[in-house]
């Protein structure tokens, strides 16, 4: 087994949560918003209240992430962090759109 330092592992779980929160954060808004028995009339509270928490969370750990890439010079999760942050204020935008 290969030993990596701590830095490095630090970076791979944050991507991985990061996109396990992202793909989390998918399926709730598919699940409320695109595949609904019925139109919702208004955003359900217990559905914001999950989305503000996943996107706190998805926000710690993209910005966690970049700044330990930068301070690393490790250029792919640089890059990966930085896609990540796109589609993070992406589907915000998105979500901002949906419901005013």
């Amino acid at each position: 087994m290969l030993i990596r330092s701590g830095k490095i592992q630090f970076l791979f779980w944050s991507a991985f949560f990061s996109v396990f929160v992202f793909l989390w954060i998918a399926a709730v808004w598919l699940q409320i918003f695109v595949i609904p028995d019925e139109s919702p009339k208004h955003v359900p509270s217990d559905a914001v209240v999950l989305f503000f928490l996943l996107y706190g969370i998805f926000a710690l750990l993209v910005m966690g992430g970049t700044l330990v890439s930068v301070l690393v010079n490790n250029r792919f999760y640089r890059r990966f962090f930085g896609v990540m942050a796109i589609l993070m204020f992406g589907s915000m935008m998105i979500a901002k759109s949906m419901y005013g």
